[in-house]
């Protein structure tokens, strides 16, 4: 088995020691480099604590040999596309868990700065976070089973106001939703 914990580790812009720091209980960077090179084991129990360090599912810390997977392979500089040294492992939207649930929205028909196509993928937070979702395009549940989909840009107690992404809408104020979703990543085809 290989494992990921270095891909994991970087992409969520960590170092050894901050992961380390994290572990409960806490233990060294040196711990954590030895168990990323394969120079140690990595037991059923240093696999959960580590997860739990980079809030991941713990069988996203290994992969199997023969599993294909999507490489990162180049970077667009100011002087243009570089290879890497090494291609690396991408992650997938669906690889980093924070903790709250990932939903994804589906544009069918381009609105504002949505093409027919895009994929919006949300992180799903309570209410009670909304604070650090100001000015950020949301999607919040509605009565019915329905949605709204906005950029948020006002919160009144339990109110929040959303404005669409398309021109000439008017606000949506939504009384009470159970979560909202903030936007984290587009995925749009070329």
């Amino acid at each position: 088995m290989i494992n990921r914990i270095r891909d994991i580790r970087k992409d969520k812009g960590l170092t050894l020691a901050e992961v380390a720091e994290r572990c409960d209980p806490p233990t060294t960077a040196q711990t954590i480099g030895r168990l990323e090179t394969g120079m140690r084991s990595l037991s059923l129990d240093w696999m959960n604590r580590i997860a739990a360090a980079l809030e991941v599912d713990p069988e996203m810390l290994v992969k199997g040999e023969d599993t294909a997977e999507a490489q990162v392979v180049a970077r667009l500089t100011d002087a243009g596309a570089e290879a890497l040294s090494a291609p690396r492992a991408a992650m997938l939207p669906t690889d980093l868990n924070s903790g709250a649930p990932l939903v994804c929205l589906t544009v069918e028909a381009a609105q504002g700065e949505y093409r027919a196509g895009d994929q919006v993928w949300l992180r799903q937070f309570p209410l009670e976070d909304v604070s650090r979702m100001i000015n950020r395009d949301v999607l919040v549940p509605r009565s019915g089973g329905r949605f709204a989909f906005g950029r948020l840009i006002d919160r009144n107690g339990e109110m929040v106001g959303l404005l669409p992404p398309g021109t000439g809408q008017r606000q949506i104020v939504i009384d009470k939703p159970a979560w909202l979703a903030v936007a984290e990543m587009l995925v749009r085809k070329l």
